[in-house]
C-alpha cells in the first residue's frame, strides 16, 4: 500500500513537472521570437538607413560629375568662341587688306590709262613735228628724201672702204701671230720624238737570306715574328719554297722599302723577336726618310731648279718610290722638267719657270695616299702652301686639262707631260688599276670609327686592320668586320674573295730602374 501511494505521488509530481516545463519552454520560445523580431526590425531599419545614405551619396556624386561636365563644356565653348572670334578678326583684316589692294590697283589702272592717253597724244605730236621737219629739211637742202638717201649711202661706202682696209691689216697681224703659235706647236711636236730612259717598278721585292734556316726564325714561334713584321710595316711577307729568299709584297712602295730594309737589318743582326722588330722598323723608317730627302735633293740638282722649300724637296723624294702606270714618277717629273726647258728655249719662253713647273707638275702624287683629293688638287694646294709662283700653280692645275691652260708655260708642261707618258712601254695601265683598287680597299677600312690603320696585303686578297682597343670591343669587332666586308662587296669589283682581318691588341709598357 505504501508503494502505491508513493507511485501515485510520483506520477502527480511528474505530471506537475511536465506542465511546469511546458509553460517555461513556451515562455522562452515567445521571448526568443520577440527578440528575433526586434533584431529583424533593427536590421531592416539599418538597411534602409544605409540605402538612404548611399542614395544621397550617389546623388551628390552625380551632381558633382554633372557640374564638372558642365564646366568643361562651358570652357570648351568659350575656347571655340574665342577661336571663332580670332578667325573672324583675321578674315576681317584680310578683307580690309584686299579692299586696300583693290583700291590701289584701280588707282594704278586709272593712272596707267591716263598715262597711255598722254603718250598717244605725244606720239601724234611727234609724227606731225617729224613731218614738218622733213619738209623743212628738203626745202633747205634742196634734196628729196630719195636723193638724200643716195648721197648718204655714197658717203658711207667710202667710210666702209677705209674701215675694210683697217680690218684687213688687223687680220693680217692676227694671222702672223697665229702662224707664230703654229710654228711653236710644230717645234713642240718635233721634240716629242726624243727618247729617254724610263723605269717600271714592281709591287714586290725579294730579300736574300743567308740560309733556309733563317725562314723559320723570321716566322718565329707560332708565327709571332712574321705577324709583328707585317703589322708594323703593313706589307705581306711571302715565304714559299724559293731557296734562300723571302718576297715582300705591297702596292705602296714606301712601305715595301721600309719592310725590305727592316728584314735586311734583322737578318744581319740575328736577333729576331717582336720588341726588336719594332725597334728595327723605326730605324728603317728613319733610313727611308733619309733616302727620300737625298733623292729630292738629287732631283733638284739634276733639274737645275733651286730655291725649293724643304718640304717640296721631301715630296720630290717621295716620288722616287711612287709609280704611275708602272712609270717611276720622279724620273717622269725630271723628264718633263728637261723637256719643258727644251721647248721653252726653242720658242723663246721663260726656261726657268717652265723647268720648275715641269718638275713640280705631279707633286700631288707624293701625298695622294695620305690626303683626300686628286693629285692635281693636292699639288695645287701644296704649291700654294709653300709659296710657289702663280705661273707654276696654274701649270700644275692645267697639266691634265682640268682647267684651261692660259699661259705658254702651262701649254709647254702639258706637251712635255704627254711626251713623257705617251712613249711606247712607258706605262702599264693594269698596274695602276691594281694599285688604285688596293688604295680604295684601305680607304674603305680607314673610314670606320675606331680603326687605327689598315694594310692591303696578299695582292689585295686580304686587308689587315688594326683597331683601337679602347674604342672597339671584342664583340664590336665582329660587327665592324661584317660592315667593312659588306661595303667592299658594294663598292669594289675584284676576283675571288677578300679576307677582312681585324686585330685588337692591348699593351702595357714599364721600365725597371
Amino acid at each position: 500500500m505504501p508503494y502505491v501511494i508513493l507511485g501515485a505521488g510520483a506520477l502527480v509530481l511528474g505530471v506537475v513537472g511536465f506542465f511546469v516545463g511546458s509553460a517555461y519552454r513556451k515562455k522562452s520560445a515567445e521571448k526568443f521570437i520577440g527578440s528575433a523580431e526586434e533584431e529583424a526590425k533593427r536590421i531592416l531599419n539599418d538597411a534602409m538607413k544605409t540605402a538612404e545614405t548611399r542614395k544621397k551619396e550617389t546623388l551628390l556624386e552625380a551632381k558633382d560629375e554633372i557640374h564638372q561636365l558642365r564646366q568643361e563644356t562651358e570652357k570648351d565653348l568659350r575656347e571655340r568662341r574665342s577661336e571663332v572670334q580670332r578667325q573672324e578678326h583675321r578674315l576681317l583684316q584680310r578683307e580690309e587688306s584686299l579692299d586696300r589692294k583693290t583700291d590701289n590697283l584701280e588707282a594704278k589702272e586709272e593712272k596707267l590709262a591716263q598715262r597711255t592717253k598722254e603718250i598717244e597724244s605725244k606720239l601724234e605730236e611727234c609724227e606731225v613735228l617729224k613731218k614738218s621737219q622733213m619738209e623743212m629739211l628738203e626745202k633747205i637742202s634742196g634734196y628729196s628724201k630719195e636723193q638724200a638717201k643716195a648721197y648718204l649711202l655714197e658717203v658711207l661706202e667710202g667710210e666702209l672702204t677705209h674701215e675694210k682696209a683697217l680690218r684687213i691689216q688687223e687680220f693680217e697681224r692676227q694671222e702672223k701671230e697665229e702662224s707664230a703659235e703654229i710654228a711653236k706647236n710644230i717645234i713642240g711636236h718635233a721634240i716629242q720624238r726624243c727618247a729617254a730612259d724610263h723605269s717600271s717598278e714592281m709591287t714586290v721585292s725579294v730579300v736574300a737570306l743567308p740560309n733556309d734556316e733563317m725562314k723559320g726564325r723570321i716566322i718565329g714561334r707560332e708565327g709571332r715574328n712574321i705577324r709583328a713584321i707585317e703589322n708594323a710595316t703593313g706589307v705581306d711577307l711571302i715565304i714559299d719554297d724559293t731557296p734562300e729568299a723571302i718576297t715582300v709584297s705591297s702596292f705602296e712602295p714606301i712601305r715595301r722599302e721600309i719592310a725590305r730594309v727592316t728584314l735586311e737589318k734583322l737578318i744581319s743582326d740575328g736577333r729576331i723577336h717582336p720588341a726588336r722588330i719594332e725597334e728595327t722598323v723605326q730605324k728603317a723608317t728613319a733610313e727611308v726618310e733619309s733616302v727620300i730627302k737625298r733623292e729630292g735633293e738629287r732631283a733638284m740638282i739634276e733639274s737645275g731648279v733651286h730655291n725649293l722649300h724643304p718640304e717640296i724637296i721631301k715630296l720630290l723624294g717621295k716620288l722616287h718610290f711612287r709609280t704611275s702606270y708602272g712609270q717611276n714618277v720622279l724620273n717622269h717629273s725630271l723628264e718633263v722638267c728637261h723637256l719643258s726647258g727644251l721647248i721653252a728655249s726653242e720658242i723663246g719662253a721663260d726656261v726657268t719657270l717652265a723647268k720648275r713647273a715641269g718638275l713640280l707638275h705631279d707633286i700631288g702624287k707624293a701625298i695622294d695616299h695620305e690626303q683626300e683629293g686628286s693629285h692635281i688638287q693636292l699639288g695645287v694646294e701644296a704649291a700654294k702652301k709653300y709659296k710657289e709662283s702663280e705661273g707654276v700653280i696654274h701649270a700644275i692645275h692645267a697639266h691634265h686639262g682640268e682647267v684651261e691652260a692660259k699661259t705658254v708655260v702651262a701649254c709647254i708642261v702639258q706637251a712635255a707631260d704627254a711626251i713623257s707618258a705617251a712613249r711606247p712601254g712607258a706605262r702599264r695601265e693594269n698596274i695602276e688599276n691594281y694599285i688604285k683598287r688596293l688604295e680604295k680597299l684601305e680607304e674603305i677600312a680607314n673610314s670606320f670609327n675606331g680603326v687605327e690603320g689598315s694594310f692591303a696585303i696578299q695582292a689585295g686578297r686580304e686587308v689587315r686592320i688594326i683597331v683601337k682597343p679602347e674604342v672597339v670591343s671584342d664583340d664590336k669587332m665582329v660587327i665592324i668586320a661584317r660592315d667593312i666586308a659588306k661595303r667592299i662587296e658594294d663598292e669594289l669589283e675584284y676576283p675571288g674573295q677578300i679576307k677582312v682581318n681585324l686585330i685588337r691588341e692591348n699593351r702595357a709598357v714599364d721600365y725597371a730602374k
